[in-house]
C-alpha cells in the first residue's frame, strides 16, 4: 500500500522551504506583471478629444478643445470652434468605435497589483501601477502620481462602478508622469464636479460622461454607450508617448517682399500720426505718403521703383502658394473666432468673414519651427484689445494668415505673423502692435499711429540695396528699470539715441560713442520707442519697457 504523502513533506525545513519558494514566486509574478503593463492601443481614438460609440455628444456655454469631437451614432452640438475635426456618423467614428472596444478590453484585461479603497485623492500619492476599485469611486482634493523619473510610467485604474470628483479636486503628474499614460476605466457614470482638474484618458464603459462648468482635462473622455456632456470646459488630448510631433504645413515663400513690413501691389499706402516701423514700406501702384524718416527703420518707397515690382511678383506666388494649401482643421463660426481659442501647428481655414474678438493662442507644443497658416475666405476684422499670443516655441515668423477681403485691425490690437491680403482694402488703427507684416495684393492700406516690426528674414536678402537694415545694436535688459545697457558691434563715434513714449513724444536723447554704454533711467513704467541714428545715417528702431 503506497502512502498519499511521504514523510519528507511533514518535515519542517522543507515545508519552510517551500513557503520560500512560493512567496518569492509571488513576488516574481507581482513585479511581472507590473514591468509588464502595457498602455492600451487607442488607434484613431487618439485623435479625439470627446467621442461616443453610442449616444450624443454636446457641449454648453464656451469650451476650450484640442482634439476632434464626434460620435458614431447620435450628434454633436454646440460646440464652436474647436482645434479639431467634427465627426458624426463617418467613416472616421466608425473606425474610432472599433478601436475603442479593442482599447477598452485590453484596459479591462490588465492584471492589477494595487488595490486601494474607493476614496482616491486627499494628498495620497500613488507610484506607477495597474490600481483596481471594486466599487463606485470618488477622487477628493488632491491625488498626486509620481513617476519616479520614468517618462514611460504607466497608471491605470479600473473602476467597477462609476467615478466622480468633489470640487476643485485635482490629479496632479510629478516625476516625469505624463497624462498621455494615465487611464481610467469605469464601468458606470463618470461626473467630474465644477473645476476638477483632470489627467489622463477616460473610458467609460455603457455609461455616460459629464464634465462640468471649469473642468480641465488633459487627455480624453470616451464612451463605449453614453452621453459625453460639457458645459465651459477645456479638454486637450495629451501630448507625448509616441504622438507625432506637428509642424504645421511648409513655409510660404516670401521671396524679396519678407523686407517689407507694410505693403500693397496695387493701391496707395498712407500714414497717419506717430508711427514707428521697422522694415520697408511702399506700394507697386500709387504713392507712399505721411511716413516719417526718422522713425522708419528701413527704406520708404515713395514711388514705385524696382524693388516693389519684384516684390509685388513675390507676394502673388506666396499668396497662391498659400491659398493652395490643404485645409487641416475648417474653425465652424468664423464670427466667433478668438474668445480665448487655442490653435496648435495646422492650416485652418474659415469660410466667411472673420472677427477676431478677444485673444487667441498660438500652442506650438515646444517645436520652435512649427508654422501655422490662417486662411480666411472673407474680410477679417478684430475687437479693440484684441491679441494673438504665441507659447511653448511658436514664433510669429512662422505664423501666416491669408485674407480674401478687406483687413482692419481695430484701435490697441495685439497682432502677430504675416497677413498676406487678397483684393482688400487695410486698415490698420491707433495704438495696434504688429510683429509680422501686413501685405495686400491690390487695395489700398492707411495706418494710424502704429508699431510695426518684421520678422526675421530680410537679412537673407541683405546684399540687395533696397532691403531694410539689419539690427547691430544690443539693448539690455528689456524690461529695464534703473540702468539701460547699449551695446554697439561697430560703434561710429556719434550715434543718436532717442526714445520716445508711447504716444510718440520725444522723452530722451543720447549721444553714444562707447562700444558699450550704460545709461541711467529714470521713466515711468509702461511701453517706450527708441530711435537709433548713426553718424553715417544709418537708423535702427524697436520697443523698450520700463518697469517699476
Amino acid at each position: 500500500m503506497t502512502n498519499c504523502c511521504t514523510s519528507t513533506q511533514f518535515n519542517p525545513i522543507y515545508r519552510m522551504k517551500k513557503f520560500i519558494l512560493l512567496a518569492t514566486s509571488v513576488v516574481f509574478m507581482s513585479f511581472y506583471s507590473t514591468a509588464k503593463a502595457q498602455a492600451p492601443v487607442l488607434g484613431s481614438t487618439a485623435n479625439f478629444a470627446l467621442f461616443s460609440t453610442n449616444g450624443a455628444v454636446s457641449n454648453t456655454g464656451l469650451s476650450h478643445l484640442t482634439g476632434n469631437v464626434g460620435t458614431n451614432n447620435g450628434s454633436s452640438t454646440n460646440f464652436g470652434n474647436v482645434d479639431g475635426v467634427m465627426h458624426d456618423s463617418d467613416g472616421t467614428t466608425m473606425i474610432a468605435a472599433a478601436d475603442l472596444t479593442i482599447a477598452y478590453n485590453q484596459l479591462n484585461a490588465a492584471i492589477p497589483n494595487f488595490f486601494p479603497s474607493s476614496l482616491l485623492g486627499n494628498g495620497q500619492v500613488l507610484t506607477p501601477g495597474t490600481y483596481s476599485i471594486g466599487q463606485t469611486a470618488t477622487l477628493n482634493n488632491t491625488l498626486t502620481l509620481d513617476g519616479g523619473g520614468n517618462p514611460n510610467a504607466l497608471f491605470i485604474f479600473k473602476i467597477q462602478g462609476a467615478l466622480s470628483s468633489a470640487a476643485s479636486a485635482q490629479v496632479l503628474l510629478t516625476n516625469g508622469a505624463l497624462a498621455c499614460n494615465v487611464f481610467w476605466k469605469t464601468e458606470g457614470l463618470v461626473d467630474l464636479a465644477t473645476n476638477t482638474a483632470m489627467k489622463g484618458t477616460i473610458v467609460a464603459n455603457n455609461a455616460a460622461i459629464i464634465l462640468r462648468s471649469g473642468v480641465s482635462l488633459e487627455g480624453r473622455a470616451l464612451s463605449t454607450t453614453g452621453a459625453v456632456t460639457v458645459s465651459g470646459v477645456t479638454v486637450r488630448k495629451p501630448v507625448g508617448c509616441g504622438s507625432p510631433v506637428l509642424t504645421g504645413p511648409a513655409q510660404p515663400p516670401l521671396g524679396t517682399v519678407v523686407c517689407y513690413t507694410v505693403f500693397t501691389g496695387n493701391g496707395s499706402l498712407t500714414n497717419t500720426g506717430i508711427t514707428f516701423i521697422t522694415g520697408d514700406v511702399g506700394t507697386n501702384v500709387g504713392l507712399t505718403t505721411g511716413f516719417d524718416a526718422t522713425k522708419v527703420n528701413g527704406k520708404i518707397h515713395l514711388i514705385p521703383d524696382t524693388s516693389t515690382a519684384q516684390a509685388s511678383l513675390d507676394l502673388n506666388n506666396a499668396y497662391t502658394f498659400i491659398n493652395n494649401l490643404p485645409t487641416d482643421i475648417e474653425l465652424l463660426y468664423p464670427a466667433a473666432f478668438g474668445q480665448d481659442l487655442v490653435l496648435t501647428p495646422h492650416t485652418y481655414q474659415l469660410n466667411a468673414a472673420t472677427v477676431l474678438n478677444g485673444k487667441v493662442t498660438l500652442n506650438a507644443q515646444n517645436n520652435p519651427n512649427a508654422v501655422f497658416v490662417i486662411k480666411i475666405n472673407g474680410a477679417l476684422s478684430t475687437s479693440t484689445y484684441a491679441s494673438v499670443e504665441l507659447i511653448n516655441g511658436a514664433q510669429a515668423k512662422n505664423v501666416f494668415w491669408k485674407v480674401d477681403g478687406a483687413v482692419n485691425l481695430n484701435d490697441y490690437t495685439k497682432f502677430k505673423g504675416s497677413v498676406i491680403g487678397n483684393n482688400g482694402a487695410v486698415i490698420i488703427n491707433n495704438g495696434v502692435q504688429i510683429e509680422g507684416r501686413v501685405l495686400s495684393t491690390s487695395g489700398g492700406i492707411s495706418t494710424f499711429g502704429i508699431n510695426a516690426e518684421m520678422t526675421p528674414g530680410c537679412e537673407l536678402l541683405a546684399t540687395s540695396s533696397n532691403t531694410a537694415a539689419t539690427k547691430e545694436v544690443q539693448f539690455f535688459p528689456n524690461p529695464f528699470s534703473t540702468v539701460l545697457n547699449i551695446k554697439m558691434e561697430n560703434a561710429d563715434g556719434g550715434s543718436t539715441l532717442t526714445i520716445f513714449n508711447a504716444a510718440g513724444a520725444k522723452v530722451t536723447q543720447t549721444v553714444l560713442s562707447q562700444k558699450t554704454t550704460s545709461l541711467p533711467m529714470k521713466l515711468p513704467a509702461g511701453v517706450y520707442f527708441y530711435q537709433l541714428t548713426g553718424k553715417n545715417g544709418a537708423k535702427q528702431s524697436g520697443k523698450l519697457i520700463s518697469r517699476p
